[in-house]
């Protein structure tokens, strides 16, 4: 079947969704339709934890490669899991399990979504999807970026992110294990307010992985 390549922002498509209605809920969980925005409303937040966001930044800015399993739970409840390859900076791969189709693969400044049961690829600006901020060289949490949400409680500390020109496109909640701290998953929340969340287990960081994991031109094959 001709494979289809579209740079355009589908509507009613999200990327990070399962079930029989995937293909078009998939693309909406990751990417928002651009917005000017008026700017962002950071969240008030104690200097006590404020230093715990700093420590988040860092933690985030040590992790250069990590591998694990994961469990995503899409916004009508429905689960599905895989393997996740994370390569700091702007590489990533969310191999689904079968007898799911799907495949999302970052690399080369897009994210490449791709439905192998209809040959179809859909791939965009990894700069303007939330998961992008993840892949960044380095992650400030402040200037572009700015946190309108933090909690700090039964071990686990969050995050809630937006780009600070336009938070109208979606969020990125990061969630941490407290001891030690350590990337536990995040949610997605897109322009429609829909959200997707990510869960990690059997996490392995520092380890090597081939360049080939991240080739968007194969992504489809």
């Amino acid at each position: 079947m001709r494979q289809i390549r579209s740079r355009c922002f589908l509507s009613a498509a999200a990327i990070l969704a399962l079930g029989a209605w995937l293909p078009a809920v998939a693309r909406a969980q990751v990417l928002a339709p651009a917005s000017s925005g008026s700017g962002a409303q950071a969240a008030a937040i104690s200097p006590a934890d404020q230093g715990w966001v700093a420590r988040i930044q860092d933690t985030l800015n040590g992790i250069t490669a990590l591998k694990g399993r994961f469990q995503q739970i899409a916004p009508d409840g429905k689960r599905s899991t895989g393997t996740v390859w994370l390569h700091r900076p702007g590489r990533m791969r969310f191999e689904y399990d079968k007898p799911s189709p799907l495949l999302l693969v970052a690399g080369n400044g897009k994210l490449v979504f791709t439905d192998k049961s209809v040959g179809q690829t859909t791939d965009i600006p990894l700069e303007r999807t939330p998961l992008g901020l993840l892949l960044q060289p380095h992650l400030s949490l402040s200037g572009d970026v700015t946190v309108t949400g933090f909690s700090h409680a039964n071990g686990l500390v969050q995050v809630t992110l937006v780009k600070t020109a336009s938070p109208s496109d979606g969020s990125l909640t990061v969630i941490m294990n407290e001891q030690p701290l350590s990337l536990r998953g995040w949610r997605v929340v897109d322009a429609q307010g829909r959200e997707t969340q990510v869960d990690l287990f059997d996490v392995a960081t520092g380890v090597s992985m081939p360049d080939s994991l991240f080739d968007t031109s194969d992504s489809a094959n």
